[in-house]
């Protein structure tokens, strides 16, 4: 995005208490970007936990006002946590925000402890420290509910409108079954000027990223959205993921999201892609079969079940009777917005 840049500090400190009482200390540095990832993330011979880091730097930049993506901001921690602690999110959020200039530079290194499953929403869910020091900076319901109190802004979360939708995750193996995609928006501010990283994909690469902006760009295109208006975190329910079948689940996903599609009464699955989302094309794809088993075995009432119009003739016989028994609807279709 085009923002002004920010009078920023270039360092910003924040610590968490780890399981054992021990401090952590998480350090964020903010340089220009010069092409590099937006937000890189480092933790003592852990891989895992800095692209856990990541992904949580990412997510919760989805409500702020507004974010600036020509800097690259560098967090890292002193010491890894245990793979279950999670009370260090809140000090790697606040560090992310406070070298970008979007709270007050602390004087020395503040102790923050809170840990969220809804970080896209600006929401604090809690922290898991027992007798937390006084004057250490807690999240949750009773404490700190929401990132915009720290700024005197509104909790936003009512803003975020997110939904899901789920696709057969096939492998051939016994850990196939349906996997959720799940989309979320949020408006845009006034007279922001999005770029590509308005659509986030946290924990994905970057090929993977690509793939999903392109298909919600080309799908909102056919919707005749004449220009951006939201700023969008996706994510999975499942990671390494494989092909391109996700894709109608995604479009549909985002479609609910912003309200263009009519709500099912149970869940939308879904399996199909396509080469043209930009006129709306639904395309098929492979796996057939085992798909349209798993699927079978797995939908249950209210559900409606959405598969590509190039697979109608080569449907499983009994298929969609085995549905209706079950009180799922199946439709085959060529094109989004005639559901």
């Amino acid at each position: 995005m085009t923002a002004p840049v920010s009078e920023a500090v270039s360092e910003a400190m924040f610590c968490s208490l780890l399981a054992d009482g021990s401090v952590v200390t998480v350090t964020a540095t903010r340089r220009a970007r010069g092409g590099r990832a937006d937000i890189k993330c480092s933790a003592p011979g852990a891989p895992a936990l800095a692209a856990r880091m990541q992904e949580v730097a990412r997510l919760a930049r989805h409500t702020e006002a507004r974010y600036d993506s020509r800097d690259q901001v560098v967090i890292s921690m002193d010491r890894a946590p245990g793979a279950q602690e999670r009370d260090w999110e809140l000090a790697v959020v606040l560090a992310d925000r406070a070298v970008r200039g979007l709270l007050p530079p602390a004087a020395v290194p503040q102790l923050a402890l809170g840990w969220s499953d809804g970080w896209h929403h600006g929401r604090i869910d809690g922290h898991d420290a027992g007798n937390p020091p006084a004057g250490a900076l807690l999240g949750g319901p009773q404490h700190l509910r929401h990132l915009g109190a720290l700024s005197g802004q509104p909790d936003v979360s009512a803003s975020v409108s997110s939904a899901r939708a789920w696709f057969p995750l096939h492998s051939g193996g016994i850990n196939d079954s349906l996997c959720w995609v799940e989309v979320s928006v949020y408006p845009l501010a006034a007279g922001e000027a999005p770029d590509d990283e308005a659509i986030a994909a946290p924990g994905l690469d970057s090929a993977r990223q690509h793939a999903v902006r392109q298909a919600l760009a080309g799908a909102r295109h056919f919707d005749g959205e004449a220009a951006p208006r939201w700023r969008t975190t996706v994510r999975f329910g499942q990671d390494g993921l494989h092909g391109n079948s996700y894709e109608l689940a995604l479009v549909l996903a985002d479609r609910l999201a912003r309200g263009r599609e009519f709500l099912p009464r149970g869940r939308i699955i879904a399996s199909g892609c396509s080469g043209a989302w930009h006129a709306g094309q639904v395309e098929g794809v492979e796996g057939l079969a085992p798909k349209c088993a798993l699927i079978a075995r797995e939908a249950s009432a209210g559900d409606r079940v959405l598969l590509p119009r190039a697979w109608e003739a080569d449907l499983p016989p009994g298929l969609r009777d085995a549905l209706r028994a079950k009180g799922a609807s199946l439709a085959c279709v060529e094109r989004i917005g005639l559901i």
